[in-house]
This record gives structure tokens, C-alpha cells and sequence, in this order.
């Protein structure tokens, strides 16, 4: 049985002391009995727990992606401020920060280098290490495993609020492994502590732990949804629809201009396994090609160790680029909090990646392109690596 921090601090594993403390959370922060973490700190510390701070898509995960603010706030059960850290500002104040002795971090990731609560327990660490408040994680698995590392580093030249650090697309990290790995590189005299989960290893999917999925974002509705998402998340950065409006957003894709033999062709020769595509027509409710009938497919994971969403990806994008030249396009930004610089740039995270993509690349070519990053973070993640099989 896995249990997370949240979890440990509830059975009273790890008491906490007599402090002021904020927490930052989202809907999905509960325990394995569905408890939201605001009830048990509450009932843990009373009257300490004087601020919660929301990240991105707010506290109840109902605002949509992509420049959707939620405003600061009075939360309706507990009477404490809800502090957005996806509005006004990305961050906490010193302010707000210096008001608590303790920060303690409970969100639910998926794994992913551009899923913003990252980001925001970065600049969360910031702000900490400059008031001297401690941060305390309250680590949860990684939804799509710890074993795997998949896609290029990050540039520095397209560092955004969708990646802030040299990290791949799939890093294979927890969380508090994340944590512990910029407090060694950015914020050395921060005051951390991560909570660690008891029974969870590297080789398990969510799945595997027995946790109840609460999703973590209002396109993020299920496990599938997480282990296509380090690829399908791409699509933002074009015309083609990624499924939002749809009830299986990211598995879902396609746009009217897609002619689904040519892409089951390119896609049975990619060399890529674990996967099936079936031929799905929908029509979005919300989002792109709103109302209009879009010919595409919808992803059936079969086999999560071996299929590589990234990859996969990249070559469909390939694909698409020398099959449909003339419909098939970059969006434009603004794109979270980026004016200038495409999308698809901040996205990818790699020119020369991008220009492969442009020049059709096979699989195979976008494979040996990526695979030297991949080598390198595995290496040097090992360091600040948590939990061990």
C-alpha cells in the first residue's frame, strides 16, 4: 500500500510543530480516504493554518488552461485567504510568505516538464529561500512511473512558465525529488524537507499504488490522460486539436484538414510500439475547430513501459508537416505569459528539434536527436533521487 506525505501527516506519522503555516494545494491534494489536505492541516494545527495559495486552474481545478486567472480570495470553509499563484502574480509575495514560518506543498503532478505546478513550486522555493521560510513537501508519485526519462533538455533560450529549468519532457521524478533537485541547484540555503511516501518505487504507475485519482487539472481527467500527455501536450503549440471539448482530451486529436490513411500509414512505419490508433471523428465543444467536424484518432495505450509519448509526438508532428504542409500550422502566442516566442517553441524546448520536426524527419532520426539528452538527466538526476527498487 502506498501512502503519500499527505497521508503520513494525517495518521500522525510525522507531527508538525507548534508554527504558522500556508499551503499550497489543489483539489487533488486528499488523502487516500478523499480528505483535502486544508481539513487535515486544519484539524492538525487550528488556527495556524492562516493561508492556502492555489496554483494554476485554481483551488477547485475549475478554470481552463492557458492565461485563465483565478483571483486572491477568502476560502468558503476555513475563512483563510486563498492566495493565487496564477493570476495577478506567478508567485508568492515576500509578504505572504513572510507571514507563515512554513510553506507545505501538496500537489499532484503528472510528470511532465511543462504541467505549470512545477513551475510554481519553484518560484514557490524562491520566494522561501529569500524569507527563510521552510518549505515542507508532501511528496505524491509520479502518475506515469519513475523509471523513464523521455525527450530533450530544455534550452535556456525558451525558458518560460511552462519550464524554468534544464529538465526533459518526461523527467521520471516525484515532486519532492524535484524539490530536493532545485534546492541544489538554484536555492542552496533553503530550508526543505520532503515528506516521503512509504510503498511507492520507480517501476509503478499510478495504478499500481491504490490511490484514488482526483484529477489534478479540468483536462486531466484520467491516468490515460496523464501517460499521452507528455507528447499530445505539444499539439497546444498548433492547429490541430488536442481534444479539448472533447471527454478524452489529449488521447483524442485530429482537425478537418487530417486524412486519417495517410497518418495510419506513417504511423505503422514510425517503428513505434505499445499503442493503437483508432479513427475518431468529434466535434470540440470548446477550443479549436469549435463545432466543426474533425477527422482523427484517438490513442489506446497497451503497454505504458513501452510506449513513448514524446517520440510519438514528434513524429506525428513530423508527419503532418510533409503530409499536409499547406493546412498543417504553428499557432501564434500569447502563450502562458509569453508574447513573442511561438508556442510550439516553449513547448519542444529545442531548435534544433523543432527544425527536424520542419524537415520531416523519420522516427528514428528524432530518436538519436533526443536520446543523448535523455542519457545525461538520467545520470544526473541519480543524486537527488528519493525512492530506490
Amino acid at each position: 500500500m502506498v501512502l503519500t506525505g499527505l497521508d503520513r501527516i494525517h495518521r500522525g506519522e510525522y507531527p508538525l510543530k507548534d508554527l504558522k503555516y500556508g499551503l499550497l494545494c489543489h483539489q487533488a491534494s486528499v488523502t487516500r480516504d478523499l480528505i483535502h489536505a486544508k481539513f487535515v492541516l486544519h484539524y492538525l494545527v487550528g488556527k495556524d493554518l492562516v493561508c492556502l495559495f492555489s496554483p494554476q486552474h485554481g483551488l477547485y481545478a475549475e478554470k481552463q488552461d492557458n492565461m485563465k486567472e483565478s483571483p486572491d480570495r477568502l476560502d468558503e470553509d476555513l475563512g483563510i485567504p486563498v492566495y493565487s499563484l496564477y493570476g495577478e502574480r506567478r508567485e508568492p509575495t515576500r509578504e505572504q510568505m513572510g507571514a507563515i514560518d512554513c510553506l507545505i506543498v501538496d500537489l499532484q503532478d503528472v510528470g511532465t516538464r511543462v504541467y505549470t505546478y512545477v513551475w510554481t513550486l519553484f518560484l514557490a522555493l524562491k520566494v522561501a529561500e529569500d524569507t527563510g521560510t521552510m518549505v515542507m513537501v508532501l511528496d505524491r508519485p509520479n502518475p506515469i512511473g519513475g523509471e523513464i526519462v523521455e525527450g530533450n533538455r530544455l534550452s535556456p533560450r525558451f525558458h518560460s512558465f511552462v519550464g524554468m529549468a534544464s529538465i526533459p519532457m518526461r523527467h521520471g521524478m516525484t515532486l519532492g525529488e524535484l524539490a530536493i533537485y532545485f534546492k541544489e541547484r538554484w536555492y542552496r540555503d533553503l530550508r526543505l524537507h520532503v515528506v516521503e511516501m512509504n510503498g511507492w518505487r520507480r517501476r509503478m504507475y499510478f495504478t499500481h499504488t491504490g490511490l484514488p485519482w482526483v484529477l489534478p487539472s479540468p483536462n486531466m481527467p484520467t491516468l490515460d490522460t496523464a501517460m499521452v500527455y507528455p507528447g499530445q501536450v505539444l499539439l497546444e503549440g498548433t492547429n490541430l486539436s488536442e481534444g479539448r471539448g472533447t471527454t478524452r482530451p489529449f488521447e483524442i486529436f485530429g482537425a478537418p484538414f487530417v486524412r486519417p490513411w495517410v497518418v495510419e500509414g506513417t504511423m505503422k512505419d514510425s517503428g513505434l510500439h505499445g499503442f493503437v490508433l483508432r479513427r475518431q471523428v468529434f466535434e470540440p465543444t470548446s477550443n479549436k475547430w469549435q463545432g466543426e467536424r474533425c477527422l482523427g484518432f484517438q490513442i489506446h495505450v497497451l503497454d505504458p513501459r513501452v510506449f513513448r509519448p514524446y517520440l510519438f509526438t514528434l513524429s506525428l508532428l513530423s508527419t503532418m508537416k510533409r503530409e499536409f504542409p499547406e493546412a498543417f500550422d504553428y499557432i501564434d502566442p500569447p502563450y502562458e505569459y509569453e508574447f513573442i516566442k511561438k508556442p510550439i517553441d516553449l513547448l519542444i524546448g529545442d531548435g534544433k528539434v523543432r527544425e527536424a520536426i520542419d524537415g520531416g524527419a523519420s522516427t528514428e532520426e528524432l530518436r538519436q536527436l533526443v536520446s543523448g539528452d535523455e542519457l545525461e538527466f538520467r545520470e544526473e538526476r541519480e543524486a537527488y533521487l528519493i525512492y530506490r527498487d
